[in-house]
């Protein structure tokens, strides 16, 4: 496949995507003599940074290397939910029949159209990231170019000084590949280009059973691919509750994905026009051939080459640069927000974590990201939602907990969906209401989960769900049961007892 050093296919909708994000032509602003911010990387914390920066009246500077919105409109959030949404759309085609929809002989698949869509959309929602609007709606100046520390209190772009009162480095992290013998030159895709392809792989494999290899993995299986996946655990998605992955690993093997688990890979290699992963596994030698393969095994910050020594920046090339609770680098003058520093790299997250920055760097705020109630989301089908901490992390703080399970098969809107296999969970501290974490698997689990961080962020025990009316039928319905259970569980033979006592005297 030819790839151009940006982005393709170069139609029409990418075009639109590069005059937003990238556009030929951009001549650089002259430097004002000192900026309260300057902010390098324009993914979603260098954006929400510098955007509620200028928005109180800062004088901030932007500086983007390659393409603004950053992974998470190029690369990530936004290409990704529009295959994993088409994938739906044929899962739906596939299973009408149970709903007693006939389709037509003309029902098919386009993975062509399907993208084409995704890149029309994405184009669309690119004019929210552009130079254009943050240059002229919002009165930044955005530099185009690499962004490299020459000082404490400096940075160049494209052979013009930066001085500055307060930075924020905010340049995520970059797809990770294994080194594995033979990857490089055997080729392969990464969230990165994947969203380049504009014919369908028949033969897929992917390395990785985390949540990005399992979301595409599903996603390409469903619209046609013969997608496997290698994975070194003994089942998918390892950091989810044990039978929340079980659910996850049964639908995709309905849905035709194959699993190599307990695997090692070995090499790879190009055959014609093959490519072949040789693994151990189970004692055994195994050759998996495929059209594509696709890697999916973790992120690299984007640490090198900004010049970070000469402004006194401790950073590690595994781990991001270092910050403290604060999101303060060893520099005082300088912050980081994002991928580039955080464990949780999720778009949210850089968001929350720009508006730390923007609290701490411009008006000696105090917040803290250990203050942080951080949800997530895999967009499987059925999706896994979590939020606090699991029933492990309790046990390893030493605090007892209650953990309280409602199947989706007892909500009625679930059963009407033709989507009752998974559950809404909670742990709560034992003796009391407090949430200490949750974990949804539903089809909409990622919309499920708000009420949840809502009450354990404001510090809502699960009562205060409990009285709170909920629509009828809709299946966040099996969040409110999980508080009628706990109800239950304060019902003790005792009170009950009294109770029953009550109520006959009542009626005497």
């Amino acid at each position: 496949m030819e790839q151009h050093p940006l982005i393709y296919p170069q139609d029409d909708h990418n075009q639109r995507l590069l005059n937003n994000v990238h556009p030929a032509g951009w001549r650089n602003p002259e430097p004002a003599p000192r900026y309260n911010l300057v902010v390098i990387g324009a993914g979603t914390a260098g954006l929400v940074t510098a955007a509620g920066a200028a928005g109180l009246g800062a004088k901030v500077a932007l500086i983007e290397r390659h393409l603004m919105g950053g992974d998470c409109l190029n690369a990530g959030c936004v290409p990704s939910k529009g295959l994993i949404r088409a994938g739906r759309a044929a899962y739906a085609v596939k299973t009408a029949g149970k709903f007693g929809i006939t389709c037509g002989a003309g029902a098919g698949i386009d993975f062509g159209r399907a993208m084409e869509r995704m890149r029309r959309i994405r184009a669309g929602i690119s004019a929210h990231d552009s130079f254009e609007r943050f240059s002229k709606e919002l009165g930044i100046d955005v530099f185009l170019g690499k962004g490299t520390f020459i000082g404490p209190d400096s940075i160049e772009v494209d052979g013009l000084r930066l001085r500055f009162k307060k930075a924020a480095i905010c340049t995520g992290a970059r797809a990770a590949a294994p080194p594995i013998p033979g990857i490089e030159e055997t080729g392969y895709l990464t969230n990165e280009n994947v969203f380049w392809l504009t014919g369908l792989p028949k033969r897929l494999l992917v390395i990785g059973g985390g949540p990005i290899g399992c979301e595409l993995s599903q996603a390409f299986a469903r619209m046609g691919s013969e997608v496997t996946i290698i994975e070194t655990a003994n089942h998918l998605l390892v950091r989810e509750d044990a039978d929340a992955a079980e659910l996850v690993q049964q639908s995709m093997l309905r849905d035709g994905v194959k699993l190599s688990l307990n695997a090692k890979i070995l090499k790879t290699e190009k055959r014609g026009a093959d490519k072949v992963i040789t693994l151990e596994q189970g004692g055994k030698t195994v050759e998996l051939t495929g059209d594509e393969i696709l890697v999916s095994v973790g992120r690299a910050p984007n640490v090198n080459g900004m010049g970070l020594e000469a402004a006194g920046i401790a950073f590690d090339p595994g781990t991001g640069v270092m910050v403290n609770d604060m999101l303060q680098t060893s520099n005082p003058r300088v912050y980081a927000a994002g991928d580039i520093c955080f464990p949780y790299k999720f778009t949210h997250t850089a968001d929350a974590l720009a508006r730390i920055v923007i609290a701490n760097a411009l008006f000696k705020g105090r917040q803290k990201t250990s203050s942080l109630v951080v949800p997530w989301c895999t967009y499987t089908d059925p999706e896994v939602a979590h939020v606090g901490m699991y029933e492990t992390d309790a046990h390893d703080k030493g605090i007892e907990v209650l953990t309280l399970t409602v199947p989706l098969s007892e909500v009625d809107r679930a059963l009407l969906d033709g989507e009752a296999e998974g559950f809404a969970r909670v742990h709560l501290k034992k003796g009391s209401d407090k949430i200490l974490g949750a974990t949804i698997v539903a089809s909409h689990a990622g919309e499920m989960i708000n009420e949840l961080s809502l009450a354990i962020t404001a510090g809502l025990g699960l009562s205060a769900i409990g009285k709170t009316i909920h629509p009828y039928p809709t299946q966040a319905e099996a969040i409110k049961r999980l508080a009628d259970v706990y109800n239950r569980t304060r019902l003790t033979p005792f009170i009950k007892k009294l109770f029953t006592a009550w109520l006959k005297w009542q009626r005497s």
